[in-house]
């Protein structure tokens, strides 16, 4: 299913790191980023002034290994206030918005940090039954009223994943959040990772109950404005809650933009926009992927050389090493498959290779 804009599509949100995965079929549109909307981001995109400084020409290193990488549409790195790679070999160039796919995840994690910095939230061990009672159904599994907002932003509810043969059931289904709530516990919550787009869309039920906002509504108060980044709608699910990390859309610029203010604790321009402690929350490692072996922290995976990472299938990247004042952003193609022993490993490679010795 497709709008035929940018490879938009309802995709497999399977573990990233197990991108083989086929679509799951879906016989209902769901509301997608409109032409005539489409067209009014791009414009805002494009008006929008980047305040980070142009700097030297993109190293030939880094240029001769994108050009053999025929999945990446673009990069840009920043070191310090310098923007020091800007190139757009392919795609719709660096001032378009890019379906981000699970990159999302990462911001509903920003996202989580402010509803509890504005006390709309009390604190991660805060329940789904304290704080949203009104999203569970009547026949949930028992024990989702005590889930906490840690479990659900570091991917540890335990319940069973609605990615790979349980996704098209599930966006199929007439009420999103119900069916991932039912679905059956198969770990203990606050235990391992289970990589599931169905527990970032509960928790993104949960936000828009506790502060009253869509997360449309937050993402474009919390991060569009204060980061001058445009963020058009996205999908919303039958209850008009929108798709909890999937489906969000960003030009590269845009990316760079959440990358630096990732690297730099909260800040940007000055301003803090998301809390220094929660940053610090969110890039300790509560648990691990089980497929590329990535810790994870709340929205964020770890690399062990210091990036802070958030992947999105197809390969879309927004990372930060603070170490080494780096932010990067990078959007490939977003209807193929991007496994940690394919595509995704060779842009780790280029992360912790030819960009990490731009520091």
């Amino acid at each position: 299913m497709s709008s035929g804009l940018l490879g938009w599509k309802v995709e497999c949100a399977c573990d990233p790191d197990r991108q083989g995965l086929m679509d799951m079929p879906s016989d209902r549109p769901h509301p997608m980023l409109t032409r005539r909307a489409f067209s009014v981001t791009l414009l805002g995109a494009m008006a929008v002034p980047f305040v980070a400084r142009a700097f030297a020409q993109t190293p030939s290193d880094i240029r001769s290994r994108i050009a053999n990488m025929s999945q990446l549409h673009a990069i840009m790195v920043q070191r310090g206030e310098d923007i020091i790679v800007a190139e757009a070999p392919r795609g719709p160039g660096l001032d378009r918005v890019a379906n981000i796919k699970s990159c999302s995840k990462s911001i509903i994690g920003l996202l989580t940090g402010n509803a509890i910095a504005q006390g709309a939230i009390p604190s991660v061990d805060a329940t789904i039954g304290e704080i949203a009672p009104s999203i569970i159904p009547a026949d949930a599994t028992p024990g989702v009223e005590d889930l906490t907002i840690e479990d659900l932003v570091t991917l540890r509810a335990g319940l069973e994943g609605t990615s790979g043969r349980n996704y098209g059931a599930w966006v199929n289904s007439d009420n999103w959040v119900s069916f991932a709530l039912r679905r059956p516990m198969v770990a203990t919550p606050g235990g391992r990772m289970i990589y599931s787009t169905g527990t970032t869309h509960i928790l993104g039920a949960v936000l828009a109950v506790a502060t009253g906002k869509s997360l449309l509504a937050q993402a474009r108060d919390v991060l569009g404005q204060p980061l001058g980044i445009e963020i058009p709608a996205w999908t919303q699910d039958p209850q008009g809650y929108y798709f909890g990390g999937n489906q969000m859309a960003m030009t590269p610029r845009g990316m760079l933009r959440i990358a630096t203010l990732i690297r730099d604790q909260g800040r940007f321009d000055g301003d803090q926009i998301i809390p220094a402690d929660w940053i610090d929350q969110s890039t300790q490692a509560h648990t691990r992927s089980p497929y590329s072996g990535l810790a994870y922290g709340y929205g964020w995976f770890l690399s062990r050389s210091g990036f802070i990472i958030a992947r999105g299938y197809g390969g879309q990247i927004i990372a930060a090493h603070p170490e080494k004042n780096l932010a990067v952003a990078i959007t490939s193609d977003p209807t193929s498959p991007a496994r940690s022993g394919g595509y995704f490993g060779q842009l780790m490679d280029l992360l912790e290779g030819p960009v990490l010795s731009l520091a």
